[in-house]
């Protein structure tokens, strides 16, 4: 279980220019929910996913995972629990194989190959000139921006993690490559605690729980087909 009590977080607090993003907000999400998050430009999406990885502190509040504060633990022990990604794919210099196996270095091949095929790459991996074994980099012209994010897709999956977060991470993705991967993504999120922002209707509509932030917190909450009976 994820949850975040009474989370007061500031801009530039103190200052003239000090904004409220959160005044007391909480949010719980039960163990292998899929809930996705929205909202309008500068509504808190992405800073409540950063606060949740502690990557910025909070004025006040608590974000606890099974009942522990992730102020109790290393952020080292935290992050190897969570699998995130975003729309700036990351590739590096080495092999396929190295960069799917990066997260997770003692990952046999046959579970790469089924990470690889649960997000649709095998099939463009194995057109590769060698394959797995293929040379990239960070900037190769040799994959397109949607082969890239599947890479990294399989890479997320590979790792294994509890809690999965993505941010806008099929926003690089045309509407043909993104119709292949969404069984990918509902391959990655079985079984596990799923963050998600979209702004696309299709990664969204079969989220157990859809979370509109506005105000400071929570305008709305429901499943698609409540939240579109409220109209609004």
């Amino acid at each position: 279980m994820l949850e975040l009590r009474n989370i007061h977080k500031y801009y530039n607090p103190g200052t003239v220019n000090e904004m409220c993003l959160f005044e007391d907000f909480n949010l719980t999400i039960n163990q292998g929910e899929f809930v996705s998050v929205v909202g309008s430009n500068g509504s808190g999406k992405t800073s409540m996913l950063n606060i949740i990885c502690g990557s910025i502190p909070v004025e006040s509040g608590q974000i606890l995972i099974d009942g522990h504060s992730i102020s109790d633990v290393t952020l080292k022990s935290l992050r190897s629990q969570m699998g995130v990604m975003t729309q700036d794919t990351f590739l590096f210099t080495g092999t396929v194989r190295e960069n799917l196996c990066y997260g997770r270095g003692k990952a046999t091949e046959e579970e790469m190959i089924a990470a690889a095929k649960a997000v649709n790459a095998h099939s463009f991996i194995m057109k590769m000139e060698k394959g797995y074994d293929t040379q990239i980099s960070e900037h190769s012209s040799q994959l397109s921006i949607g082969q890239r994010q599947l890479l990294a897709f399989a890479r997320t999956i590979l790792s294994d993690p509890r809690i999965l977060i993505l941010d806008e991470a099929t926003s690089s993705i045309d509407t043909h490559t993104e119709r292949m991967v969404q069984e990918g993504i509902e391959a990655m999120i079985k079984g596990r605690t799923a963050f998600i922002i979209a702004h696309r209707l299709s990664t969204i509509r079969n989220a157990d729980r859809i979370f509109y932030i506005d105000h400071q917190g929570i305008a709305e909450m429901g499943s698609h087909a409540e939240l579109m009976k409220k109209r609004g």
